[in-house]
């Protein structure tokens, strides 16, 4: 089977990144291949990021013949408009993480990058866990592009997981965001719980649906689109297919 990764933003470091997160765990037989987005912002860290960066996320999507497919942003960003376009599953990070931990504990936490994402982090939580599941969000304030450049970071993402498993009394942290990809491992370590990747963990849902025979019913809200004209810089994608 093949699985597309899809990097929303438009650094290809990150890509690089995401493909070694996501083929180290990937199965025998299983082929991973992430992509970087061909339009949109070099990182997303806002809702103004998220929105500009949906139409490379179906562009990627529509134009590739993986049998599933991962949002590899925090966000999910076009998860329900990639579900309504692919022909396999489609899974988001953020999806597939606070699934996983709510099967590890009782409750967990979130460790992110920018305060400011703390938001859309509560939404997706509220959407996709039982209330008070996720007992935290909490920023360690290093940008997305950061991630790799500055040093402290584990040490950063160490101390603040600490703090939130000590302030929400969860039992599991998530790492919110797709650049953090190459922390889970020495975070869980010297934290003492277990760390969830959303990158690996979409990777292998996806994989397990493949492995099912199941995808996303086409019956009803994720048919495809009606096809229909799209002008101005949407021009390429009014096949609605």
């Amino acid at each position: 089977m093949r699985i597309m990764v899809v990097n929303p933003n438009t650094t290809a470091e990150m890509t690089a990144k995401i493909e070694l997160s996501a083929r180290a765990v990937a199965g025998p037989g299983t082929r991973v291949e992430a992509v970087t987005s061909s339009m949109g912002p070099a990182s997303i860290e806002s809702h103004y990021d998220e929105a500009l960066s949906v139409p490379g996320v179906l562009a990627a999507i529509r134009a590739g013949d993986a049998d599933g497919y991962v949002i590899a942003c925090f966000g999910d960003p076009g998860l329900e408009a990639a579900r309504e376009v692919a022909a396999g599953p489609v899974v988001g990070i953020a999806e597939a993480a606070m699934h996983a931990a709510a099967l590890l504990g009782r409750g967990f936490s979130v460790v992110t990058t920018l305060d400011r994402t703390r938001g859309r982090a509560w939404d997706l939580a509220a959407r996709y866990v039982a209330p008070g599941v996720c007992r935290g969000v909490h920023a360690c304030d290093i940008p997305v592009l950061e991630l790799d450049r500055d040093p402290a970071v584990t040490e950063r993402v160490v101390t603040l997981a600490r703090a939130a498993l000590a302030r929400d009394g969860s039992d599991v942290i998530v790492l919110g965001c797709a650049g953090m990809a190459g922390l889970p491992s020495v975070v869980s370590e010297r934290v003492g719980v277990p760390v969830v990747d959303g990158v690996a963990a979409a990777t292998l849902l996806v994989q397990s649906l493949l492995t099912l025979g199941v995808s996303t019913s086409k019956h009803g809200e994720f048919a495809p689109p009606p096809p229909k004209p799209y002008t101005g810089a949407l021009a390429a994608f009014g096949s609605g297919g």
